[in-house]
């Protein structure tokens, strides 16, 4: 018996072809996605690629601190079973430690999930709250994994501006403007990624007081709060709002270098007296996946409790101190480059000057870039803004990788400015008549 294929489409040897679920029609994450997928097949030809696209620490020389490889290596024996639901207790003890020395008030293990990296919680914490059609503000530009989360959970992604000209920072009245009927949360990215601003306590007090006004709960993407450059200053969101339910995100991920231990968690304050229901649904999916990975939870008392390597890396002259500056020269030595300076996180948000290159296009400029010069970036569209000038770079690599990437990217701008040719990007063939690109300094282990 044939079963229909949904939608229409061709067929292949007299069979429908598989079509995706339509759930995905308004679902992107081109961070991996089509550039990063051509940037694979160009490795496989013999290029070397700088891929700048993803903050992968482990990719860049860097190390989980040791203390918390050997917590996770001494407790394997007890990580062969199913744990609870919402992680084992000395993680989400840990973490109730933190947000308690952090001023937040009220946390008990309770109101602790732990879950596969702060990525899986994203999708769990949506799935739970919205019903069709219900929307959320989201930053733009976003960590497009939340814009993707609350469509793919049926919701409506409202994207509340935060300009450049504004150092990214969002406008509290202007976020408000959007709220609605159907308005059901506020995310916040703070520090923010991609692109590496810091906001104000003033800021998110405002933002937290709306949302209590309103009865939005609030979701703070928390996940770099020790990623800090220059004296910034971290306001954990949920000593703000106190009178509406705030779930904090963060992990292992970046702070202490574990992206492949898969461990992050979402933690509940304020308002939790009357969001019984919601988090009772939130445990039921997280019972239906049993539980999250095991090993790498027992990292996490270690990591809270233990010395915080971060400081070295962010102090000046630390590796990601001077990273991030090697980036700030880079575009302040630019004649098409200019940047809102990252004061946090792992990444710049660079702006091409429309006043120069008023024809720049951010997708056809990173294609060209991967192609000609053999350098990936994630191209500014890919976090949901509706302007086409900017790209996003992680500062990850080392200083001298980065001075030569940007050598690289105005050598491209030079011959993309008017008047001058277009180099070719036309895939294959015309890269193997190219000389190839000098290879790139190598990195050190930290």
């Amino acid at each position: 018996m044939k079963h229909p294929a949904s939608g229409a489409g061709g067929e292949r040897g007299g069979r429908s072809a598989l079509r995706a679920s339509g759930g995905l029609a308004n679902v992107r994450y081109e961070i991996r996605g089509k550039l990063a997928r051509r940037a694979l097949e160009l490795e496989r030809l013999g290029y070397d690629i700088v891929s700048l696209n993803i903050g992968n620490p482990y990719a860049f020389g860097f190390r989980t601190p040791e203390t918390m490889r050997l917590a996770m290596i001494e407790n394997l024996r007890h990580s062969e079973g199913y744990v609870h639901q919402k992680g084992i207790f000395p993680a989400r003890e840990a973490v109730v430690m933190q947000q308690q020395e952090r001023g937040v008030k009220g946390v008990t293990t309770e109101e602790v999930f732990i879950g596969n990296g702060v990525s899986e919680l994203i999708d769990l914490t949506l799935r739970a709250l919205l019903n069709a059609g219900d929307e959320v503000l989201v930053p733009s530009p976003d960590y497009p994994l939340w814009t993707a989360a609350v469509n793919l959970n049926s919701g409506r992604a409202v994207h509340y501006p935060c300009r450049p000209e504004r150092g990214f920072v969002p406008d509290p009245e202007e976020l408000e403007s959007l709220i609605t009927r159907r308005t059901r949360a506020v995310i916040v990215v703070n520090p923010n990624n991609p692109t590496g601003a810091v906001y104000p306590r003033e800021t998110l007090a405002a933002i937290a007081r709306l949302a209590e006004k309103h009865g939005l709960v609030v979701f703070a993407d928390e996940i770099y709060d020790q990623i800090l450059y220059d004296g910034a200053e971290f306001v954990p969101m949920a000593t703000l709002a106190t009178r509406t339910l705030c779930c904090t995100m963060s992990g292992l991920s970046k702070v202490y270098r574990a992206c492949g231990y898969r461990v992050g968690w979402a933690v509940f304050s304020g308002d939790v007296e009357n969001s019984g229901e919601y988090l009772s649904g939130l445990e039921l999916l997280s019972s239906l996946r049993l539980c999250s990975n095991v090993p790498g939870q027992w990292a996490v008392q270690t990591a809270l409790g233990g010395h915080q390597s971060i400081k070295e890396l962010t102090r000046p002259g630390g590796r990601l101190h001077v990273s991030r500056q090697a980036i700030v020269e880079g575009v302040a030595g630019s004649k098409y480059l200019r940047l809102a300076r990252p004061m946090g996180a792992l990444y710049a948000f660079v702006e091409v000057r429309p006043d120069v290159l008023p024809e720049f296009d951010d997708e056809v400029f990173a294609l060209e870039l991967l192609e000609n010069k053999h350098v990936l970036v994630a191209p500014g569209v890919s976090f949901n803004v509706p302007y086409r000038n900017c790209f996003r770079i992680t500062n990850l690599p080392e200083p001298q990788i980065l001075a030569t990437v940007f050598e690289r990217i105005e050598e491209l701008l030079d011959m993309r400015a008017p008047g001058r040719p277009v180099p070719h990007s036309g895939g294959i063939a015309g890269l193997r008549g190219q000389p190839a690109e000098a290879p790139l300094p190598a990195g050190k282990v930290v």
